[in-house]
């Protein structure tokens, strides 16, 4: 076990980072952070930032020295860097599960290799594979990027064969997958940690909503019945055990064709549908980063109460400061910003957090809240 009074670090300087570094500091810990941003949003509220690329010897090495153990808060820091700093201290996710996250190939290979449920879906390397992907796929299609696509970035619609050469041209011709758009019940998320002794410990199934591709709401228990929240959860906890995984992981689901329930993709750390567990859990996923990271017992994921959360994009700063007082006048509202500097149409800069008597009220009060904010 890594005590309290240790020093953990954390390779990237987000939200995510930002977050793990108040609860690990909270929790006794001395926190690190490797960004090559100056006042990351993490560096700024950690005990010290090394500005450096993430594939920096020297900052790799600096970071080892000062650090006891070492997390990521996102899955595209390469993982050859990860692997190296394993080398010396724990690193928890590891290299291998990152990097099977990292790439939309990697990791629908591996999720079908280990038997759970895709849309269907085929590689897109090559002109041939093109072809192939377009005849067994068929349409509508969305055509991904294999890497670095996020809130709907790197991604184009094929509505029919006809389209595919063109959707690919558009996204530069790289690799990808083609993946069969399915008529969409309902979407899900489980946000898990597991320990190295294998104990995991799931947070319930959250119900999301996405707006231009960017995660809007989420709002907890789902409004699903109880057999598929307990299946949504034992999904992502098989999935975590398939892989060996240690950390916190978030898992998206889907919900179509009658109520099946198919893997869209995995995080390989904290997850934006799980912000809701700062205000409405005994233990926050972050805590159970720290946790997880350190060899210590995972926190029990329950439920006190039913919340919502809604995400805070940039837009709403264009008319001005927006109006916390009123948003916060409401009843179990709380306010979360991410100290990010500069406001930016579709950038993540904080979340609002609401528990209520059920979900509904809760996801009602949270989007009265966001509403609130401008004139």
């Amino acid at each position: 076990m890594i005590l309290p009074g240790a020093t953990l670090g954390v390779v990237g300087g987000g939200q995510l980072g930002r977050m793990f570094a108040l609860r690990a500091r909270e929790m006794g810990y001395q926190v690190v952070v490797l960004d090559p941003g100056a006042g990351s949003p993490a560096g700024a509220v950690a005990d010290h930032q090394i500005q450096a690329g993430y594939d920096d010897a020297d900052g790799l090495r600096e970071l080892a020295d000062r650090c006891d153990a070492i997390t990521t808060e996102f899955e595209n820091v390469p993982a050859g860097a990860l692997a190296a700093l394993a080398r010396r201290r724990p690193v928890h996710p590891s290299a291998e599960a990152v990097a099977i996250a990292q790439d939309r190939i990697a990791e629908k290979t591996a999720l079908a290799a280990a038997g759970f449920s895709l849309a269907p879906w085929h590689p897109v390397r090559s002109a041939q594979e093109l072809a192939a992907a377009a005849a067994a796929v068929g349409g509508p299609a969305l055509l991904k990027t294999a890497r670095l696509g996020y809130d709907g970035k790197g991604q184009a619609a094929v509505e029919s064969g006809a389209d595919a050469d063109a959707a690919w041209a558009e996204l530069r011709r790289v690799p990808c997958v083609l993946e069969r758009r399915l008529t969409l019940e309902l979407e899900l998320s489980v946000v898990l940690a597991r320990g190295e002794d294998g104990t995991v410990a799931a947070f319930p199934a959250g119900e999301n909503r996405h707006a231009d591709g960017i995660l809007d709401t989420t709002v907890v228990p789902a409004r699903v019945d109880a057999s598929t929240a307990a299946a949504a959860q034992g999904i992502a906890t098989g999935l975590a055990a398939a892989w060996g995984y240690v950390g916190v992981m978030g898992v998206e689901l889907f919900v179509a064709e009658g109520g099946r329930i198919f893997v869209n993709e995995v995080a390989s750390r904290p997850h934006n549908s799980g912000h809701y567990t700062m205000d409405a859990c005994g233990v926050d996923q972050f805590e159970q980063q720290v946790r997880s990271l350190c060899a210590l017992p995972l926190g029990r994921p329950d439920l006190l109460r039913p919340a919502a959360m809604a995400n805070l994009l940039g837009g709403i700063w264009a008319g001005g400061t927006p109006r916390w007082d009123r948003a916060l006048a409401l009843p179990g509202v709380r306010l979360h910003l991410y100290g990010k500097s500069q406001a930016r149409p579709g950038r993540k800069m904080g979340h609002l957090n609401c528990v209520a008597a059920t979900a509904d009220e809760a996801l009602a009060t949270v989007l009265e809240a966001r509403r609130r904010l401008t004139p």
